[in-house]
């Protein structure tokens, strides 16, 4: 508990919730079957790797060497991810690695990238201490990131100004001792226009920071995307109808936010999952670099990770274009560092996504998976299809502590080990690298790192390391940002933020300071593009989902603890009017059916905190 980022308080998401490591339900001996309707035999660790390597060595003997894959997971730690990705490009011979990971950071990490030049977000957790102005978009801080929600409550106290940007009311905007300066009530899917129509008040008021963005910024870039802002569409009033937001009010947050001698962005999910992702993370680059917002403390770019180690296991090379450090797989030097270190020939061509996975399977040439750590059957969408997928697999191999949805498809289960029984390191949103040390032995025999070991080895890839320091040391190696990161200044210094190496020996806590990664800063144009599903007579509400304070992801472990009383069902949140018009009151039983998923019945709960047209379930499971 005593770590810079949380400064020795706990989540209540895992600070009531220790139980789960030893639940009853924990499964500790590996267990096989020839087919999903066979009854589970438990066997050896031995045993069922070889069982494992057999078919996926069949498989790929069969349909070709792009036939299987692996999903690494953000519970896991950076040691365990390293491996899996490796296990996929080394042993399996393709890029066919994915992680839920990138739906809630490839986002950030692409419009970053491209606008800043770093995949990752500019601050340390201290700096909100500094912030005057503070804005935060799609993000529910006190439910899902309480610990530091209550840093951020301690600032507002203090008398920093604050601006929410969410359909909702959420419990910042709803909280006696913290005053909301505005409450920006956007429809769901415009967060482009919102954030467009902030940026053409700032500059067509002479708000931004012209010195600024001539010292640091590429002008050629920054005149054209001006012109494009400057447009009369992107208006606050030519953008009322879009977002809902009254064009006063809007033009009062960009004034309050423009003027600040601080002022931070935290964003959330509520940016990232959304088919315009990407460009709302642009947009608020551009905001942060008109404003002189980045490279100092108080201000900057900061987004709100859905997991412990969303940021690590990307970091790490989870995605199926990226090797370890975001660098391309088609880079020819990047890729050659890496078969020279591993001794293995990499494939140049990014491989699959999970979705594409998912399809593969349903056509039939894709036939083996293994899946550490997630519950695909259980957080992903479509559920149907996603059943569908794992049905039609020849191999499905997950590790993971419990026998939870997914498992239920699975030929090969090979158990988990909690973050108690294992050692490595996570990396939060702050980029910072933290230590977790075993403090009992692996219920399951073996640690997650040592399980991906063993099944590369009956596959034929050789790995031969003794402690995760030694996958770390590897990562080192191979990762120009973690070049300085080793366990015993891990040890000694408690936690390092990576770029971490020769020109940053002491880590980075605030990044950009001097100038952007990649030189000047980028000003893109982000066109507004409205969402293709849409309301209509015969599906008249949107549906919008969330996270709960006691529940943590989608409560595989926290639901298997006392949290789980604290909520222990599924509610769907409903505007009063749209109740009222409907005839439906608290507690009644009501069917929700999307227009092309399925429909789920729950009871409902009259709550104001929605907008009329918008029903919410804060849950912890997958929804339609």
């Amino acid at each position: 508990m005593k770590g810079e980022a949380n400064r020795g308080h706990s989540c209540v998401k895992g600070r009531f919730a220790f139980g789960y490591a030893t639940h009853a339900e924990r499964v500790t001996t590996p267990m096989i079957r020839d087919s999903i309707d066979d009854a589970w035999k438990k066997v050896s660790w031995n045993e069922a790797v070889n069982f494992a390597a057999t078919k996926i060595k069949s498989i790929q003997q069969q349909y070709g060497k792009n036939s299987v894959g692996g999903i690494t997971s953000s519970r896991c730690t950076n040691e365990e991810t390293y491996l899996v990705q490796k296990l996929v490009r080394a042993a399996f011979g393709n890029n066919n690695v994915d992680t839920c990971a990138r739906v809630c950071h490839s986002p950030t990490g692409y419009g970053l990238k491209t606008t800043i030049g770093e995949s990752a977000g500019t601050q340390t957790f201290d700096s909100v201490e500094k912030a005057d102005v503070v804005m935060v978009v799609g993000a529910n801080p006190t439910d899902a990131h309480p610990v530091f929600a209550s840093r951020l409550k301690k600032r507002l106290r203090e008398g920093a100004k604050l601006i929410v940007v969410d359909p909702r009311r959420i419990d910042l905007v709803k909280s006696p001792h913290v005053e909301t300066h505005h409450h920006l009530k956007l429809r769901p899917g415009t967060n482009v226009a919102f954030i467009n129509a902030m940026a053409h008040v700032i500059i067509t008021e002479n708000l931004h920071a012209q010195t600024y963005i001539e010292e640091r910024c590429e002008l050629e870039a920054f005149e054209r995307w001006k012109a494009f802002i400057c447009q009369e569409h992107n208006s606050p009033e030519a953008m009322a109808d879009v977002t809902g937001i009254p064009a006063e009010e809007l033009r009062a947050s960009a004034r309050l936010y423009a003027k600040a001698n601080n002022g931070a962005i935290y964003y959330g999910l509520g940016v990232t999952e959304h088919s315009q992702g990407s460009t709302m993370v642009m947009g608020i680059a551009n905001l942060a670099m008109l404003t002189g917002n980045i490279g100092r403390d108080g201000v900057g770019i900061n987004p709100l990770r859905g997991q412990n180690n969303v940021q690590g296991s990307c970091d790490m090379g989870s995605f199926p274009h990226e090797l370890p450090g975001y660098r391309h797989v088609s880079d020819d030097a990047v890729r050659q560092q890496f078969e020279q270190h591993w001794q293995v020939e990499i494939d140049n061509k990014p491989g699959l996504r999970i979705p594409n996975m998912l399809d593969a399977a349903v056509a039939g040439s894709y036939k083996g998976l293994y899946c550490q750590g997630e519950d695909i059957a259980q957080s992903d969408p479509n559920t149907h299809h996603v059943q569908a997928a794992l049905r039609n697999l020849d191999c499905l191999i997950v590790q993971d502590l419990f026998l939870n949805e997914t498992a239920k498809y699975a030929h090969v289960f090979l158990p988990g080990a909690s973050f108690l029984e294992k050692d490595g390191t996570f990396t939060n949103a702050e980029r910072r690298i933290s230590p977790v040390r075993k403090v009992m032995a692996p219920l399951g025999g073996k640690a997650d790192w040592e399980g991906t070991m063993a099944l590369s080895n009956a596959l034929g890839y050789e790995m031969k390391y003794n402690h995760p320091s030694e996958i770390m040391d590897e990562i080192a190696a191979l990762t120009p940002t973690f070049s300085g990161v080793n366990y015993q200044r891990l040890d000694e210094e408690g936690s390092l933020q990576w770029p971490c190496n020769e020109q940053a020996p002491n880590g980075t806590p605030i990044m950009h300071v001097e100038g952007f990664v990649r030189g000047k800063g980028l000003f893109v144009l982000t066109e507004y593009v409205a969402t293709s599903e849409k309301v209509n007579k015969h599906f008249p509400f949107l549906l919008t989902t969330g996270r709960i304070l006691s529940q943590y992801n989608v409560g595989a472990q926290t639901r298997r603890t006392a949290n789980h009383d604290w909520h222990d069902k599924d509610i769907l949140e409903v505007h009063p009017h749209d109740a009222e018009d409907r005839g439906i009151n608290n507690g009644d039983l009501v069917q929700v059916k999307s227009r092309v998923r399925d429909s789920v019945n729950c009871p409902i709960i009259r709550s104001s905190t929605t907008r009329s047209g918008l029903y919410h379930v804060p849950s912890p499971r997958k929804w339609c």
